[in-house]
């Protein structure tokens, strides 16, 4: 008799999880709560989903436990996961080390994951909700509103609290901790912060190259480059992602944050300082309105010359040395309070999690519960902007499929 395998949670590491199981000769029930599985991968990467990057490290990761990512990755690396998808239809395409599939479509992706799953086999239930789950001496059983399940290992693959709306409603928490899980507390990530002052609905819409700081306390903790979105309540855009989690978790512990904005990355704070110098005495004839005019977006110089104490209208010529010292302050430290990140509504994904010392590293097993694995977004594990979320969702999602289906044919 075949081995049973559960799975709870149709995203992108539970229908992995499920193929993997499958191919390894178990059978396999996907247990998903929404109407059809896999609706966070549609918006993944805008819509395009970035599978993977060809660029992993440490670095691209944060968890309690630093190296697990990158090993749970390594036991299922980039080059097995483009060789899964290449398997099942998809043509990848690298930009830059981003990887698309060729037809830069995410249904693709989970087109070709539910033809897979079909053609294995797999039962899959949706519109099916978790009320309990009983260890049994040799198993698994799972009273749900669609019956009863029963199985020789279970997967948890239910995804964070990130995107309700696409089915992670955080529900897997709650199963985990009652097999016994410390859960450390999910806050969102990969979110837009929003900010006190009344400068953001005059700048709304504006974007800039800059790069942010984040402060906690006064201390730096996150930084990073690239563009940024102005909103009506604060900072949007990857830069501001990338920062978020450290955000979150600062103001979590009750800590004041704020962003520092450096509108002028390309050039020092002494460099900005004697350009805006030079440009005074170019433009010496010219309005003040004018003396950023090819430098920064207008809205934003405007913004900026204001808080410094220079009049639009008055002449370049009467800008004094202290107000080139406001202006370039302006330009390169232009600080921000931060009071509260977007809701998990609006997040990618979430920090916090399973505890992953409580997990193995090569299988995904519960260090706790004999037959349990635990996959993708439950865990402890947020990584960057890049597909870099996706890619664990797929190492962690194979893995936990082969060892769950441990004993069966081998891949």
């Amino acid at each position: 008799m075949k081995r049973s395998v559960v799975v709870v949670g149709g995203g992108a590491s539970g229908l992995t999880a499920a193929v993997w199981a499958a191919r390894s000769g178990a059978a396999v029930t996907v247990l998903e709560h929404m109407d059809r599985v896999g609706k966070k991968i549609l918006s993944t990467g805008n819509g395009r989903c970035n599978l993977t990057n060809l660029y992993m490290t440490n670095e691209c990761f944060r968890c309690g436990q630093p190296e697990f990512p990158m090993k749970v990755i390594e036991g299922f690396d980039v080059d097995a996961t483009l060789s899964f998808f290449k398997g099942l239809g998809i043509l990848p395409k690298d930009r830059q080390g981003y990887v698309y599939p060729n037809s830069d479509q995410a249904a693709s992706v989970l087109d070709v994951l539910r033809s897979e799953t079909a053609h294995r086999n797999v039962n899959v239930v949706c519109g099916c909700r978790i009320q309990q789950i009983k260890k049994k001496k040799d198993g698994f059983e799972l009273v749900t509103s669609e019956g009863i399940y029963r199985a020789d290992a279970l997967i948890l693959a239910t995804g964070s609290k990130a995107a309700p709306v696409t089915g992670s409603d955080g529900s897997g928490y709650e199963l985990a901790a009652g097999l016994g899980h410390r859960i450390i507390k999910p806050l969102p990530a990969l979110v837009q912060l929003r900010c006190e002052g009344k400068l953001f609905k005059q700048l709304a819409g504006v974007r800039a190259d800059v790069e942010l700081c984040l402060l906690a306390d006064g201390k730096p903790v996150a930084r990073d480059k690239g563009e940024l979105q102005l909103t009506d309540y604060g900072i949007s855009g990857i830069p501001t992602f990338q920062i978020s989690r450290f955000a979150a978790v600062s103001l979590d512990r009750k800590k004041k944050v704020s962003v520092v904005i450096d509108f002028l990355p390309s050039m020092s704070y002494e460099e900005t300082m004697d350009y805006l110098r030079k440009r005074v005495k170019q433009m010496n004839y010219k309005k003040c309105e004018e003396l950023l005019t090819g430098v920064l977006n207008k809205k934003l110089a405007s913004a900026l010359m204001k808080q410094s104490g220079i009049s639009g209208e008055s002449k370049v010529s009467s800008v004094s040395e202290e107000q080139v010292k406001n202006l370039t302050d302006q330009i390169k430290k232009f600080t921000v309070k931060v009071t509260s990140t977007n809701p998990f509504e609006n997040a990618q994904i979430c920090c916090g999690g399973v505890d992953t010392k409580e997990i193995d590293v090569k299988t995904m097993e519960s260090k706790l519960v004999k037959g349990l694995y635990i996959a993708g977004e439950l865990l402890d594990v947020d990584g960057i902007c890049g597909g870099y979320n996706l890619q664990f969702a797929w190492s962690s999602g194979a893995l936990a499929g082969i060892h769950a289906a441990k004993g069966m044919n081998k891949v």
